[in-house]
């Protein structure tokens, strides 16, 4: 993991920090605070010669390097309007702090938080970006060619509790980016498998994982017909954390899996076709948010479900026509076996609703182009059959900035997805509604009484939104930290 691994809480005296640099806010307004103006004598006046020299002008997303005497170094991050800062600016201040002191090669820097801010998720939101903007993927390159790592930030002005929860959950963050960007002949159904294994070692996750024969045998014919076409081993991989009373009902969680999308037998177009390693995001999230309760170990009831395998076009391989039958007995024609995401999650949807009484289920996916073509890469499409359920995952994407916007599930929607010869279809209406239909077939197997959401990730697990925490094409992590918000932790 190339990330800012050290975040050190310190409740001593700034002015006797010993890093390289140290980082400090300044509003649109230019005005001196006191701690502004202490910073400003360890510079020997260099900051307000540079206000002066009209260098610094404190906008939202401004970093600047200011340089003093004896070589000390103020990175001074803008704030904007003073009754206008909320923890979204701070977060973005965070990264570009980390992304200069790449740029710069600073090796240790002391972060300030203004001291007129007091609210604690806006402190955790700047801890986060520090963290999540200095995130690199570099595991693969074999030279160290401008790869520059910031070894240690120490935190000032910040309670030791949200340095250190704001951190973890950027540190699942991180970790699940890395399994994100890894190519699908590194990151397998096998490697998803290890790393659950992993994380079950390190806290009482309780891990099992259902082999090809296994799943198959138990009536997963949807899992086990998207994985006829190829050799690598399929995995069905459940993660049992139970922090919480026994009467407590588990949240589960359900991300789709898939390590790489050749789109079967209905291939797809070569161009971009390697992007498809990202095709297993949603268990990213899963993993991401199991190894941040790992950590924190939250007094909560939480199972994660990761139904994992290849789309491949073996000889093997499942066909457009064929009917397969899911866990829960309903049986499904497929028309386009490049809409197997939809399938792998029926079983393992249908497995959640029959083996636990859950409070909700949450599945995570990178389902569909559609969505892309509907919100491109700002929003996460959601739909689901619960409405206070909605309205809090609502609630908690404005906390976190992960924006949502709701699809509706509504009986048209439904019958398009009914099969004449099956139960029903993978496909909707030509040309129409796609993302909606997947989540209408989705539905087909969640047992009505259960609440339920599917977050459609696909225009948003990678790519470039232009935040300073994010890099441009690579796994950005996204709604790891909503569902963490959403679980209360």
């Amino acid at each position: 993991m190339s990330n800012l691994l050290k975040i050190k809480y310190n409740s001593g005296d700034w002015q006797k920090h010993t890093t390289d640099a140290i980082a400090v806010g300044i509003y649109k307004d230019l005005k001196l605070s006191r701690q502004l103006q202490g910073v400003n004598r360890k510079l020997g006046r260099g900051l307000s010669n540079a206000l002066s020299g009209n260098i610094i002008e404190g906008k939202v997303g401004e970093v600047k390097i200011v340089v003093g005497k004896k070589g000390s170094i103020a990175i001074v991050y803008g704030l904007g309007e003073k009754n206008k800062i909320d923890s979204e600016i701070l977060r973005q201040a965070g990264g570009a702090i980390s992304k200069t002191c790449i740029k710069n090669k600073i090796e240790t820097f002391s972060f300030l938080i203004p001291i007129d801010i007091k609210d604690n998720y806006m402190h955790q939101a700047a801890i986060e970006g520090l963290v999540l903007g200095s995130y690199q993927y570099t595991e693969l390159k074999t030279t160290e060619i401008n790869h520059f790592k910031t070894k240690s930030a120490t935190i000032y002005g910040i309670s030791k509790n949200i340095v250190n929860k704001a951190n973890k959950v950027a540190q699942g963050v991180c970790f699940a980016r890395d399994l994100d960007n890894r190519p699908g002949n590194i990151a397998t159904p096998s490697h998803l498998a290890a790393n659950a294994i992993e994380i079950g070692k390190k806290s009482n996750i309780k891990v099992t994982i259902f082999e090809r024969d296994k799943f198959t045998k138990m009536g997963m014919g949807a899992l086990a017909g998207v994985a006829s076409g190829t050799d690598v081993p399929p995995k069905f991989i459940i993660m049992e954390y139970m922090g919480g009373a026994k009467k407590q009902r588990p949240k589960i969680l359900v991300g789709k899996g898939l390590t790489f999308d050749s789109g079967g037998i209905s291939i797809k177009p070569s161009s971009k076709m390697d992007e498809m390693k990202y095709d297993m995001c949603g268990s990213g999230v899963v993993l991401g948010v199991m190894k941040i309760i790992e950590t924190l170990k939250p007094k909560i009831n939480i199972i994660g479900i990761i139904p994992s395998t290849e789309n491949m076009s073996g000889d093997k391989a499942y066909r457009p026509g064929d009917v397969l039958t899911a866990y829960n007995g309903k049986t499904i024609e497929v028309l386009n076996t490049d809409a197997e995401g939809r399938l792998i999650l029926a079983d393992a949807l249908a497995y959640a609703s029959k083996h636990y009484n859950p409070e909700y289920i949450l599945d995570f996916a990178t389902l569909t182009g559609a969505v892309v073509v509907a919100l491109g890469h700002v929003a996460t499409g959601i739909m689901g059959t619960d409405k206070k359920l909605i309205s809090k995952i609502k609630a908690s994407a404005v906390t976190t900035n992960e924006k949502v916007w709701e699809f509706p599930l509504w009986g048209e929607y439904l019958d398009q997805v009914k099969s004449n010869i099956a139960d029903v279809k993978n496909v909707g209406a030509p040309m129409q509604a796609g993302t909606i239909a997947g989540g209408a077939f989705l539905k087909s197997f969640v047992k009505d009484d259960i609440p339920w959401c599917h977050f459609d990730i696909a225009g948003t697990a990678w790519g470039d939104k232009g935040l300073s925490y994010q890099n441009k094409g690579t796994a950005t992590g996204e709604v790891i930290r909503l569902v963490v918000d959403l679980l209360g932790i």
